[in-house]
């Protein structure tokens, strides 16, 4: 049963333009009309998919770190009524690093949030106002500073290989950033996703992603960085030290069950996924109707449930076990994999085997979503 419960509050200040995710931007918001509508879609949830205590919870969004503390700390204390908390679970929230919620911080951590996943993406100006933050680096930077003397564990992401950006660049703020001393960094290729700001100015000509080749060298070499400095890539673009990864989104990446409440959220509960209205107010009035946020709950097939195993476990460094896997859905090892294929890649080492257990090499994971569409069985992506 689930383990893990994501909680999604989809409200920015603004919409930054290569951000494709359920947010959105509102004049005014009922704090205690959400309040009241998160509870009631989480005791949905937790009546169906109760059992073990909770090892992760994870607010993210949208900007969380606009929630009121005391909403935050109502949603934690409902939560470990309805499953209990493990002595270690982890409570991360993802923060703009503005001045405004950066004064939140410790409010926030009374609340019991125990991990923050701060969102800098980029250590100078002109960066910062191509990618639409409204903060500035110095802004981001005393954030930072606020949030590693208040928080257990911080975390904050960085966007790379935009365009024109250099090698010599890229490293002077990847040097720079491993140099705050977090056990936690995400590093993202800047990718135009389909219907945001950034893929209309590249059709319109406005500016050119950076090429295959140069974003490559960049990849390579964020690897080796953080490699030396004691925080290798556990998945593709996640990099921890050891025992500092997140767990939350290990939940995911391998595969195990977790709850989604809130505007948009998927869960996997039981081999049932679940959907969430994604309008915020349409999903306000599901749950005054039905008592939950649901727009869709649908029954996946052993076959779909080992797809997408294979599919999240693969991004991980450390690879999936088909013996495991074979024995969980009832599918003949050399089904869940194209043993040739496998073997192909591995002579040209983009991926590996070790007696049952299947990885991506780091030569191979810049590749990653064609090795996928490879190594996977058509018969049980489709099936």
């Amino acid at each position: 049963m689930a383990q893990a419960l994501y909680i999604h509050w989809p409200f920015c200040l603004a919409k930054c333009p290569y951000c494709d995710f359920n947010s959105h931007v509102r004049n005014s918001i009922d704090a205690d009309l959400w309040r009241e509508s998160l509870l009631t879609d989480m005791r949905h949830e937790a009546a169906l998919a109760g059992g073990e205590p909770l090892q992760s919870v994870f607010f993210g969004g949208g900007t969380p770190s606009l929630m009121p503390p005391a909403l935050v700390g109502a949603l934690l204390m409902e939560a470990e009524a309805l499953w209990g908390f493990t002595s270690d679970v982890e409570i991360t929230l993802e923060a703009n690093p503005s001045s405004v919620e950066a004064a939140n911080f410790a409010a926030l951590a009374n609340a019991g949030v125990n991990r923050v996943s701060l969102g800098l993406q980029a250590l100078d100006d002109a960066t910062l106002r191509f990618l639409g933050r409204l903060h500035d680096a110095q802004e981001g930077l005393a954030a930072l500073q606020t949030a590693q003397a208040v928080f257990e564990r911080v975390s904050f992401d960085l966007i790379y290989a935009h365009p024109g950006q250099t090698m010599a660049e890229w490293e002077r703020e990847l040097k720079q950033a491993l140099g705050f001393g977090t056990g936690h960094l995400s590093l993202y290729q800047l990718t135009i996703e389909p219907g945001t700001r950034f893929a209309t100015d590249v059709r319109q000509g406005a500016f050119a992603p950076l090429a295959d080749d140069p974003a490559a060298d960049l990849f390579a070499v964020t690897r080796e960085s953080t490699e030396a400095a004691g925080l290798p890539a556990y998945e593709v673009s996640n990099h921890a030290r050891a025992g500092e990864e997140s767990r939350h989104n290990l939940a995911y990446w391998r595969y195990q069950d977790y709850v989604g409440i809130g505007p948009g959220a998927h869960g996997r509960r039981g081999g049932v996924a679940t959907l969430r209205h994604r309008k915020p107010e349409n999903w306000l009035e599901a749950v005054a109707e039905r008592g939950h946020g649901l727009k869709e709950e649908r029954s996946l097939g052993l076959s779909e449930q080992a797809s997408e195993a294979l599919l999240m476990g693969l991004r991980l460094a450390e690879g999936v076990d088909t013996s495991a896997l074979s024995r969980r859905f009832g599918i003949a090892p050399d089904a869940l994999i194209d043993p040739a294929k496998l073997a192909l890649y591995e002579s040209l080492g983009l991926a590996w085997r070790s007696g049952d257990r299947i990885g991506v090499t780091p030569q191979g994971m810049p590749l990653l979503d064609a090795l996928l569409g490879e190594l996977v069985p058509a018969e049980l992506v489709t099936a």
